[in-house]
């Protein structure tokens, strides 16, 4: 869709000529003498005439093949706002059906971003409305905005800004929930050029620098494939296509990969007149090409949510260069470039099956699940999650955009704004409340991440049960990796011996220096504390290269007599106490990692019980807490629950989170928190909330050493005035 800025009513007409499309030229020439005349001597941000911008717009429609209703209301779109004429002279003049669509393209004015006040809630109501109305109406407000968006140099920085992350919040989703490939890519675009510009420019760069040998590549390929199939497919079109930037950048930026492990940078699109023909092609391609397992995709009998088909299948060259071939239908492809708006520009055509009422069932669905009671916050959040299901737009306070996939957390947040955000993060705000670390971020969240320069900083093991993005699942394992050598060499001991328990491997600690070293050598690594501080990180695997072990320990360490008297194969050694660095006692378990469950938080003096978890050491429990009370007698896990006490000496301090309840009241907050001064107890985190009756409730996170002084601290507390009650909370 080319862009002139000194674009003339000619275009347009010339434009409507090539479609070979019946259009009603009297109309359509009628609105544009009313607009020109009506906008008069208005100028636009670059210095145009106004007349300029509702020719282009109605240009961006012909090319989407829209009816003249359409483009009639592409000229007067902005009469009704900018300048004398009402929405019944437009009535009057041009029907019903274009004063419908110019008003309600007048109505939509500005879409919310990020703003929380009532008439902004309410102008993305009147946009579904619109939709579910008259579905034109957004398609002509996206080429407003498309042609908008080519002319966003001319508008003043800030300005400039807000305007892009607009576009890519709002319009550029509602274009792919539509269809319309060309208008959704090129918002995309050009919004990434403005909101992160050298990330757009250096992949600009380098694919320019590659312009000529992608060109010659592409064309190679493609005559390729047509020589071997136009005998069987004479009716075959096949096309060629690079990647938009922003897809690049997507794949590049977001999940961290460079330019050439993008393997559907290149694409050949090959179009054929039936399903069948599609699959023959499928067979022929993989009879050409090696396929990339598990790239194939078969949107066909699965089309997405936009009703976009085709078949995606990824393959390698000669010359080992990726390429992604898409395969469909002539319909399928009016479909996928053209998304909703085929339906008038191939009203004759796609057999009568373009299933607009359902590609508008999601608009009517958020209308009907819409409840009248909800604030503006809660509107504008759910509109915007649901028009982009696929993705999130996440906020710095500082205003900048974070794009991350739907689902992920805060966690995630720290670690694309910056592996030491991650690494240091200590908490985390949205919307200026403080909230769990694997709270899930939606579109339109202001996110701050609350870090800590603490040389004790640093990841926790269990986060990689939190984060949901590779990018983040990595950036933390190559902290422990790095960081945590001498942890992860113990983590990785206390997982291989209680393996080797539970699989009746027993040699002595020379036997299994030995041992371990052969298995050490076919992992390419250097010692064998090299490989327990894989195993300990989560490099490799322990359940892989477990049945190779035993394979090795029965071929090379039991005798002949051992293998003739199985129980004395399978005797283990006399188990022996070892006090652990935390100052608990684990019976049978060496240099084991002890962690304390966090649903109980045992203290020195609780009465303790140990659980031999699958990766992170013996997790130690309170004998009475409610998941040892549920599982301890289950027969499966008898064997993974093991005796602990605690030693006689505990020097280390422990964090406990203690619920308290109170009588609301001025004042109350200091108290409190005077009366912990007086204590001299470390505070980490105090987080207060308003309860029912009056009653305010606290979660203060803070440093003991034993019950006792548990006890000691709360009855203290006690004595503060209106606090009801206190607890020690279980997670």
């Amino acid at each position: 869709m080319p862009d002139k800025h000194n674009i003339t009513f000619e275009d347009l007409l010339q434009k409507i000529e090539q479609s070979g499309k019946q259009y009603d030229v009297a109309t359509i020439t009628k609105a544009y003498e009313v607009a020109a005349k009506a906008h008069g001597e208005q100028k636009r941000a670059s210095g145009e005439p106004y007349i300029i911008h509702p020719i282009a717009v109605a240009v961006i429609l012909a090319e989407l093949g829209m009816d003249t209703e359409s483009i009639s209301a592409a000229l007067l779109h902005d009469v009704v706002e900018d300048t004398d004429i009402t929405i019944e002279m437009v009535e009057k003049n041009f029907g019903h059906d274009v004063a419908l669509l110019v008003g309600g393209v007048t109505k939509l004015g500005k879409i919310p971003y990020s703003s929380r006040e009532e008439q902004q809630a309410e102008n993305v109501r009147k946009m579904l409305l619109a939709m579910a109305q008259d579905v034109r109406v957004i398609i002509i407000k996206l080429a407003d905005r498309l042609h908008n968006a080519r002319t966003f140099e001319f508008l003043p920085d800030d300005k400039r800004r807000y305007k892009s992350l607009e576009t890519m919040e709002i319009y550029a989703p509602l274009a792919h929930r539509l269809g319309i490939k060309k208008v959704k890519e090129e918002l995309e675009d050009i919004s990434l050029r403005y909101l992160d510009p050298i990330a757009y420019h250096e992949i600009e760069s380098q694919l320019a620098l590659r312009k000529w040998d992608r060109k010659k590549f592409l064309e190679g390929i493609r005559q390729r494939i047509y020589e071997r199939v136009k005998q069987e497919h004479p009716n075959v079109v096949i096309e060629a296509r690079v990647k938009s930037i922003y897809g690049i950048y997507r794949k590049v930026y977001m999940q961290g990969r460079s330019l050439d492990e993008v393997f559907d940078v290149y694409a050949v699109r090959i179009i054929v007149d039936t399903v069948i023909e599609c699959y023959n092609i499928l067979g022929i391609i993989h009879d050409m090409f090696q396929p990339l397992p598990n790239r194939f995709k078969d949107y066909i009998s699965t089309p997405k949510q936009n009703m976009y088909q085709s078949l995606h299948t990824t393959v390698f060259d000669k010359g080992g260069i990726p390429f992604e071939i898409q395969i469909r239908t002539f319909d399928m492809h009016y479909t996928a470039e053209y998304g909703i708006a085929a339906h008038w520009k191939y009203k004759a055509g796609i057999s009568g099956k373009d299933k607009l009422e359902e590609r508008l069932a999601w608009v009517r669905q958020l209308l009907e699940n819409q409840q009248e009671g909800d604030d503006a916050e809660d509107i504008v959040r759910t509109i915007k999650t649901d028009i982009a299901p696929d993705e999130v737009f996440v906020f710095t306070p500082k205003g900048d955009v974070i794009n991350l996939p739907a689902g992920a957390t805060v966690l995630d947040f720290a670690y694309a704004i910056h592996s030491a955000v991650g690494n240091r993060m200590v908490g985390a705000k949205i919307d200026g409340r403080i909230v769990p670390i694997d709270s899930v971020v939606e579109t339109g969240m202001i996110v701050e991440i609350i870090t800590s320069n603490a040389k004790t900083a640093g990841p926790k093991r269990d986060w990689l049960n939190i984060v949901k993005t590779t990018e983040a699942r990595n950036k933390i394992r190559g902290w422990f990796k790095k960081e945590r050598r001498e942890e992860n060499i113990a983590e990785g001991r206390a997982m291989i011996e209680r393996e080797f328990k539970r699989s009746n491997i027993v040699l002595d600690p020379q036997q299994q220096e030995a041992f371990l070293l052969e298995e050490t050598k076919r992992q390419n690594l250097a010692t064998v504390d090299d490989f327990m501080a894989a195993i300990g990180y989560g490099g490799l695997q322990l359940s892989k290269i477990l049945p190779r072990l035993k394979e090795d320990y029965i071929r090379n360490y039991r005798s002949a007599r051992d293998l003739d008297d199985p129980e004395k194969a399978l005797t283990v050694k006399p188990k022996r106490e070892r006090k652990a660095s935390s100052g608990v006692i684990v019976e049978g378990l060496e240099g084991c990692l002890v962690k304390f469950a966090k649903c109980c938080n045992p203290l020195p003096g609780d009465d303790i019980v140990g659980f031999i978890t699958r990766g992170y050491g013996v997790s130690i429990h309170k004998r009475d807490c409610a998941n040892v009370v549920s599982a301890i007698d289950d027969p499966e896990q008898a064997d993974r629950w093991v005796k602990t006490q605690w030693a006689k000496t505990v020097k280390e301090t422990f964090q406990s989170t203690v619920n308290i309840v109170a009588m609301r009241r001025d004042g109350l907050i200091a108290d409190i928190s005077v009366a912990l001064n007086n204590m001299h107890v470390p505070v980490h985190s105090f987080v207060a909330k308003e309860l029912k009756d009056e009653k305010t409730g606290f979660q203060v996170t803070i440093s003991i050493n034993d019950v006792s002084q548990y006890n000691f601290i709360t009855s203290n507390l006690k004595k503060v005035q209106g606090v009801l009650s206190i607890e020690r909370l279980s997670m």
